[in-house]
């Protein structure tokens, strides 16, 4: 088996390589939408949530360790953005995402701010436009925080801050909504905290003045630590306040200076007695602007200044210093104690509307450059004292915006539903009159078969295959080869329209069980039940190793440069999801989790999203549905060896009867939110009782009672679709039918995740008819497109493997124009020819599954 894996992984390699030569595609534009602006949270619960080591941790570490799904996240991002930052910044909006989570977005200038431009800044704006519509996502940019601080390159400029915060926040709040900019100093205590604090020199006249607001010439302790740096009412949306506990409270160093911009360069401050617990009035005495000061210092407190002024809401940045390796308090006692009177504190002050505590691990020069363990997840003893704290306190924990976790991203792809009343009614007006088309064509395959017996279908002697069944597969591989392929053009709106209700998926399913009956049933009358059981275990174990084996190689792809393999390892949201039409353009990663797949070792939730096939392209969802079939079904071929086809039947559709009425998944692998296994097992297990027992039902239906019977269902399906869209659309009375039937029908009995009553009657028709219609016309059809159709049909499975491939090296052809006809055509044409190539050829046929 490894062997075969590996030949299979280099051919698939091989197979891309040929394909596109990894091309990069030229990003889309992203689709927007027009959802509301999340509501502030209630006064006195604000949102809560980490700012994370994103090299180490994850949200879905953190809300693990937590056991609660956080508001917000926080995250630090260079500015202007690289290649690298945005990849970064889309990768924590992202994550973000996974839990419905505020971004809360710190740009740290790496130039100047003086070189900052505007055109930087419109790159960020239509950055942030694009990963709302995108993924739903709502930011709070901190732009170039703690700017009145020393130590960041930033930081003592006022009048370049302003500006560049101006900029930044004009071209966000032109490019969107759904980010609002937050100014974010540092606490004031100590300013202007000197050269022993790495200060940067301040060369400019205009900067000094600006920063010497008592106008005594001199910049020190008595000048204001926050005025000189707003950027004024109409750029900032939120403030923000850096609060951490370091230590025990130390006297505030002298700021007689000789160059009136800062303490002396030989002054030292005075350190921090670290880990030490929070005196019980430090952190509403630093609200107050009391702390640090000195009695004769005391200044008007920043929350009234710049929050409870004008109604702003607030973003508390804190922690709790705490390093293991410098004794003193416990860990559980200091961030207990100051989480403690964080949470208290927003009671008092209800514009706190938001709280990110810094969740990481890090040198600190306040600790004598020691390791300083900040996170409040820790320890479970520290977890639980939070968990409880959090719930006493009541603040704002779960979503925000939209949750596009992998749950979400699979349930997305479940699409398939019509978002408005009108294309409702235009759907089953199609639906409509594809069933009266294929009545007509079922009417005219008898024609023909009593005018050209010559034309008709004969059975090879001595074979178990019916070509029929091959073709029809062989078409229905096509048509998914072209749905999923997504450009325009004339095969592209054939493939989607061509059976009315019904899509490919339902009848490749169904012929899928069909075959299998045919086969298993000539394999055990050759050498028995049991090794015709195997047979079946080690087709599905096959299938089964080869999706890992595609999953994970997808995924590898992917993190090339440029993201080649982005068109399956994401999904658009078509508007006819679940979510219905608002969530249209939200793009849906569907690897969450594995870039923990990389960690030493992984954690257990990415390699079981792995194993079960909740992660992988959506291109491939399907081969999960048929592993887990394959590998069941010798049972019910027990049953059917035991002539107890009926019992067959009841136990497959009372789970169907039981899935549709719980509407229930009881799989946590991807494909069961697009095919349910309770209820797509139907078509499968039908199809597989009718091909065992192929020949008997083609006697009976051949029969004159059967054609009779046959005939009558077909056509008074058709006629009483066609009165109802005739009566709907004013033609003819109602009759006995309610009025607004025909405009329910589609909701009521066509939606195709839940494979309702009307789409199974479609399926029926749909196979019946293309059965007569084979059956009366084999020989043209046979000449006409047999010769490529037979043999895909008889590798239909290791066809629908490698069009995963094929749809990749589409998306990174270069130049390739999708919205084209033409070129819709040729590309699906191509990937059509080379499908059927390959399988002449026999490529992996040694591995991959046929």
């Amino acid at each position: 088996m490894p062997a075969r894996v590996l030949r299979l992984t280099v051919g698939l390699l091989v197979t891309l390589a040929v394909l596109a030569g990894f091309g990069v595609a030229a990003p889309g534009a992203a689709a927007q939408t027009d959802d509301p602006v999340p509501d502030l949270p209630v006064p006195g619960s604000p949102w809560f949530g980490p700012a994370l080591d994103w090299e180490d941790d994850l949200p879905a570490d953190y809300a693990g360790r937590l056991g609660e799904t956080p508001s917000l996240y926080s995250q630090h991002v260079s500015y202007p953005l690289t290649d690298d930052d945005t990849t970064y910044l889309e990768q924590f909006a992202q994550q973000s995402a996974t839990q419905g989570a505020v971004a809360v977005l710190t740009l740290e200038p790496r130039e100047s701010l003086g070189d900052l431009t505007t055109e930087d800044a419109e790159e960020l704006g239509e950055l942030l436009a694009d990963l709302h519509g995108e993924l739903g996502s709502y930011f709070l940019v901190r732009f170039a925080p703690e700017m009145n601080g020393s130590w960041v390159s930033w930081g003592q400029q006022p009048l370049a801050y302003v500006e560049a915060f101006r900029t930044v926040a004009a071209a966000v709040h032109d490019a969107t909504e759904h980010a609002a900019m937050v100014w974010s100093p540092v606490y004031g205590a100590g300013y202007p905290f000197g050269r022993a604090y790495g200060a940067v020199d301040l060369r400019s006249d205009r900067e000094s003045a600006a920063l010497d607001t008592d106008d005594d010439d001199d910049v020190d302790i008595t000048d204001d630590p926050y005025g000189p740096y707003f950027p004024g009412d109409e750029s900032v949306d939120w403030v923000g306040l850096t609060l951490y506990h370091f230590g025990a409270e130390y006297d505030a160093p002298s700021f007689d200076t000789d160059d009136g911009v800062g303490p002396d360069e030989e002054q030292e401050p005075t350190a921090f007695s670290i880990n030490t617990t929070p005196r019980s009035d430090e952190l509403q005495s630093r609200l107050d602007e009391t702390w640090g000061y000195g009695d004769e210092r005391r200044r008007t407190p920043f929350y009234e200044r710049f929050a409870e002024a004008d109604g702003r809401p607030m973003l508390m940045e804190t922690a709790a210093l705490w390093t293991p390796d410098a004794g003193g308090d416990s860990e559980r006692d200091i961030k207990v104690e100051w989480w403690e009177q964080v949470f208290a504190a927003v009671d008092e002050y209800p514009l706190v509307a938001g709280i990110s505590w810094l969740e990481t691990s890090r040198p600190e020069a306040e600790a004598d450059d020691l390791e300083v363990a900040w996170g409040a997840t820790r320890t479970e003893q520290l977890v639980t004292a939070l968990r409880r704290d959090l719930a006493a306190a009541g603040l704002d924990l779960g979503p925000v915006t939209d949750v596009l976790d992998q749950e979400t991203a699979n349930e997305a792809t479940a699409q398939g539903r019509m978002p408005t009343r009108a294309e409702l009614s235009d759907s089953m007006s199609w639906i409509a009159g594809g069933v009266g088309a294929l009545a007509l064509l079922f009417l005219l395959s008898g024609l023909v078969s009593r005018l050209r017996p010559d034309w008709g279908y004969r059975d090879l002697p001595g074979s178990s295959r019916d070509l029929r069944v091959d073709l029809f597969r062989g078409f229905l591989i096509c048509t998914v080869i072209v749905t999923h392929t997504e450009v325009a053009g004339a095969l592209s709106w054939f493939a989607l329209n061509a059976f009315g209700a019904i899509s490919g998926a339902e009848a490749f399913v169904a012929l899928s069980g069909v075959v299998l009956g045919m086969v298993h049933r000539s394999q055990a009358e050759r050498v028995g039940d049991w090794a015709a059981s195997v047979l079946r275990w080690q087709r599905a174990r096959k299938l089964y190793v080869t999706a890992l084996v595609v999953v994970l190689l997808v995924w590898l792809l992917d993190l090339l440069p440029g993201s080649p393999a982005s068109v399956v390892t994401t999904f658009t949201d078509r508007g006819t999801g679940a979510d219905g039409a608002d969530a249209a353009g939200h793009v849906y990663d569907l690897y969450y989790n594995a870039p923990r797949l990389l960690d030493y070792p992984p954690p257990w939730y990415a390699v079981r999203e792995l194993l079960t096939l909740r992660m992988g392209p959506w291109v491939l969802n399907v081969l999960g549905l048929f592993v887990v079939l394959i590998a069941l079904a010798p049972g019910l071929l027990l049953l059917l060896r035991r002539r107890l086809w009926w019992v067959v039947l009841a136990i497959s559709w009372g789970l169907y009867a039981y899935g549709t009425a719980v509407d229930g998944h009881v799989l946590p692998s991807q494909f069961d939110d697009v095919f349910p296994l309770l209820i797509w097992q139907v078509v499968f297990v039908t199809g597989m009782v009718l091909g065992y027992h192929r020949a008997q039902v083609v006697r009976a239906l051949t029969t004159r009672p059967g054609k009779l019977g046959v005939s009558a269902v077909v056509v008074g399906y058709s006629l009483l679709l066609v009165w109802l869209w005739a009566a709907y659309a004013g033609h003819v009375p109602h009759g006995p039918w309610p009025t607004d039937l025909f405009a329910r029908l589609y909701d009521d009995y066509y939606v195709r995740v839940f494979l309702q009553a009307g789409r199974l009657l479609d399926l029926a028709l749909v196979v019946v008819v293309m059965f007569a219609f084979l059956s009366a016309f084999w020989r043209p059809v046979n000449a006409a497109v047999g010769r490529v159709l037979v043999p895909l049909g008889q590798a239909s499975l290791y066809v629908f493997v490698m069009h995963v491939f094929f749809v990749i090296a589409v998306d990174n052809v270069p130049g390739l124009d999708p919205t084209s006809p033409w070129q819709g055509v040729l590309v699906h044409l191509t990937e059509i020819a080379l499908a059927w190539v390959m399988v002449k050829r026999e490529f992996l046929f040694s591995v991959v599954p046929r």
